[in-house]
């Protein structure tokens, strides 16, 4: 199954579980990522990576700081990118 498939179904299963269809069968948590670590192992600016990751750059700023910390589907995908970095290239050509 790919990330896009599993986004999919992990929001169908949040939209039936917050009008009481289901009740959650799961909870994933995921690390806070590294993200300058990432980014640097993937030798992108910051404005390469926030067009990638469909944010902005002051946003990349403020989780690099650890201001801020990334929160879902952004946590999964830079926990998805951390575990497999190519993952970055097909998101960046999208």
């Amino acid at each position: 199954m790919s990330i896009f498939d599993e986004l999919q179904t992990s929001l169908q299963e949040a939209v039936e579980i917050k009008h009481g269809k289901a009740q959650a069968s799961r909870i994933t948590r995921h690390e806070v990522a590294d993200v300058k670590a990432i980014r640097a192992k993937l030798h992108v600016s910051q404005a390469e990576f926030a067009e990638a990751m469909g944010t902005s750059v002051d946003t990349i700023k403020s989780w690099e700081t650890k201001r801020r910390n990334p929160t879902g589907l952004a946590a999964k995908v830079l926990a998805t990118i951390q575990d497999n970095p190519a993952f970055f290239n097909e998101l960046a050509s999208h």
